[in-house]
Order: C-alpha cells, then structure tokens, then sequence
C-alpha cells in the first residue's frame, strides 16, 4: 500500500487507488462525479482558524504541522475511521492548494508515522 498526493485539478488515474479529498472545503469548479471520490475527510482536515492562520507561508510550516497533529490526535475517532477505510489499499489524498507545503503533505506525513502498517 502507498500514500500518494495529487491536485483536485489533476486527471484521477485509475493507480490513485482509493481517492480521499482531505479539505474542508469543496474544490472549486469541480464537480462530484469528475473528482472520483471514494471519501471526503473534511472532519480531520485542518480546522478553519488553522488554515486561516497558516496561510500557506513555509516559514510557518512546523507550526503548522504541530498544530495540526494535535488536532488530528484530539480527533482519533475520525483518524481511526480513514485509517480503517485505507488500510491495505493505494490511497491518493487530494488537496486543492497549489502549494507543495499543504494539509495533504501533512497528514500524508503524520499516517506515515502513525500508522505504519498502511505503508
């Protein structure tokens, strides 16, 4: 099993595998049926104070990661949920931000070193 990444505004490929889009909001101009979704994460993607707060600004990015680690632990009922939906599976985890240092890289990271039975 692998953990890829990939933009919402990108062509799904049949090798994403099991497609989980991992923002709290809908990517724009995207309809349900060309995402190919198998799940949408919005409750374990960042809270809306913390994406707001990010911003995207790399200097902030370890920050970032903690802050978003410590929600993701104080939510393990939902982490335990994907982790049961994508175990044994390829997984692509969808954003829709164009930058590289994103919640999906993040979360990627943190399943990664969690739960490395997935890998």
């Amino acid at each position: 099993m692998a953990i890829s990444l990939k933009r919402a505004y990108e062509s799904p490929a049949d090798e994403d595998g099991f497609r989980v889009l991992v923002d709290r909001l809908w990517p724009r101009g995207i309809s349900k049926e060309s995402a190919r979704l198998g799940f949408w994460a919005k409750e374990i993607s960042p809270s809306n104070e913390l994406r707001k707060w990010y911003g995207h600004d790399y200097e902030e990015w370890p920050e970032f990661k903690r802050r978003y680690f410590e929600e993701l632990d104080s939510n393990i009922n939902e982490v335990m949920n994907l982790v049961d939906m994508i175990t044994g599976q390829n997984v692509t985890l969808v954003y829709s931000s164009k930058a590289k240092w994103n919640n999906a890289l993040a979360l990627k990271e943190y399943l990664e070193a969690r739960y490395p039975v997935l890998l």
